[in-house]
């Protein structure tokens, strides 16, 4: 059966799609959609080809967009995007996640909600600000936001999110209580003898292994990480790659052990790509050994940085993987990072990048 691909991107002015097929050697544009807004996210629900997108900011407020037609049409709604009165007001969604049974969106500051109507009206998890160390989560460069958010692929009442800066939390039940997870993962920022806390990491990615739900890999403001037991504890697997700072993290849709990462120059030295030069790493046994790849990518004077949820894969045979840049470029390749080429240039700063694969 034929495919097409679409990428999804959030941008600083709106979502756009770019759209390809099975070959992936040439891509049509369209948008931007959204009326413009900032939008964080852009993904879509693979099981019905529906299209949600996360934005907003302090000054349009938090809402979530919805298209059913492939980006043709959409709708949005901020019913029940809201906290109690008195406390701070939300500024934007910065992370949408479809489940089995309901929608769930993360925001600023930082906090999780969960629609059952396909994004019309929205509730408050009110278990995971209940967690004691909610007074101590504290912004980081981007602000107190809950950014990743992963389901249990059996069990929808298994969630972990990420906050930055606040840790990686687990619930079991849906999200009435929530458990630290934490254990391992360096806080290199805070005071000699206290760099390993219960919580208060600065996380910047969260990633599941397909077919292992309990193998996690982080990318954390401090250091590369995998755990094995669903973020119980975690093990460093920065050995090899030019840096421990960088931002996003794609695994193979196919291979638990496989995962790509760009990383960065580190949080006071620019936050660009090493070296000024642009890089794809790339690991094949869980990160215990890793591999740049730089085909089609510039290797001078290169100065951009790529945000934490600016890349993604596809499910297609070879593997497509997919870079957007805080300079507005988007990267593509259609064969596993083997070879990559430049999408689109002049876009606006690139937030989010996601894929769905649409059977024709």
């Amino acid at each position: 059966m034929a495919a097409r691909v679409l990428v999804l991107l959030g941008t600083k002015k709106g979502a756009f799609i770019f759209e390809s097929d099975s070959e992936r050697r040439s891509w049509e544009l369209r948008g931007p959609f959204c009326e413009t807004w900032p939008m964080n996210h852009v993904i879509a629900d693979p099981a019905t080809a529906t299209i949600y997108g996360g934005g907003g900011d302090a000054w349009f407020g938090p809402a979530v967009w919805k298209s059913t037609d492939l980006g043709k049409t959409w709708t949005h709604s901020s019913e029940g995007l809201a906290y109690e009165a008195g406390e701070e007001p939300i500024k934007s969604v910065w992370s949408v996640a479809p489940g089995a049974n309901g929608l769930y969106a993360g925001v600023e500051p930082a906090g999780l909600f969960r629609s059952e109507d396909g994004g019309q009206s929205w509730r408050h998890v009110a278990g995971l600000r209940d967690h004691p160390s909610r007074t101590e989560w504290q912004p980081g460069g981007g602000g107190l936001i809950l950014h990743s958010i992963l389901r249990h692929p059996d069990d929808d009442g298994r969630l972990w999110v990420a906050i930055s800066a606040g840790g990686v939390f687990h619930t079991a039940d849906g999200g009435e209580s929530w458990e630290a997870r934490n254990r391992g993962t360096r806080a290199d920022f805070l005071p000699e003898g206290q760099n390993y806390p219960e919580y208060g990491q600065c996380v910047h990615s969260l990633v599941m292994a397909p077919g292992m739900p309990d193998r996690l890999y982080q990318q954390n403001h401090c250091g590369m990480y995998r755990s094995e037991d669903g973020g119980q504890n975690w093990e460093s697997i920065e050995a090899g790659l030019p840096s421990t700072f960088g931002f996003p993290a794609a695994a193979d849709p196919r291979d638990p052990a496989t995962l790509f990462l760009v990383p960065l120059n580190g949080d006071i030295a620019g936050r660009y790509v090493p070296d000024g030069k642009a890089a794809v790493w790339r690991t094949r046994d869980g990160g215990d050994s890793w591999q740049d790849l730089r085909e089609g990518l510039p290797q001078q004077n290169v100065f951009f940085g790529v945000l934490r949820q600016a890349m993604a894969t596809d499910r297609l045979e070879p593997t497509g993987v997919y870079f957007g840049t805080n300079t507005g470029t988007l990267f593509a390749s259609a064969d596993q990072g083997e070879r990559w080429s430049c999408v689109a240039q002049h876009l606006p700063p690139i937030f989010s990048v996601e894929t769905l694969i649409v059977d024709t």
